[in-house]
């Protein structure tokens, strides 16, 4: 790249992160009531992109070959008994994928 396509390069990027930092800020100033759509979207976005996550990482698992979907059974159980148990949802996400690791290097060879 050149100095000048670098130079823009940077430029573009600081405007798109200058832009999604205040934009929150302009469309919804201090004193004016949130509207309805957006709280919405704050309670649902999330559990919808965990069900995404999981759907995504479970759709090659093969449940008549190999290891028969043994170490990712064990490890979705993991992760559910543990957020039960502390309600810490990266507690719960480190330890199903360590424990899967785990099992996939080790046992499930």
């Amino acid at each position: 790249m050149t100095g000048t396509q670098v130079f823009i390069t940077i430029a573009v990027v600081v405007a798109a992160t200058m832009l999604t930092r205040f934009l929150p800020y302009i469309c919804f100033p201090q004193g004016r009531k949130t509207p309805k759509y957006v709280n919405y979207l704050g309670k649902v976005l999330a559990p919808a992109v965990f069900g995404l996550l999981v759907v995504y990482c479970l759709r090659n698992v093969n449940f008549t070959g190999g290891s028969f979907g043994i170490p990712e059974i064990i490890a979705v159980l993991v992760v559910i008994i543990t957020f039960v148990w502390k309600r810490q949802m990266l507690l719960s996400m480190a330890s199903g994928t360590l424990l899967y690791m785990l099992l996939v290097q080790t046992v499930f060879k």
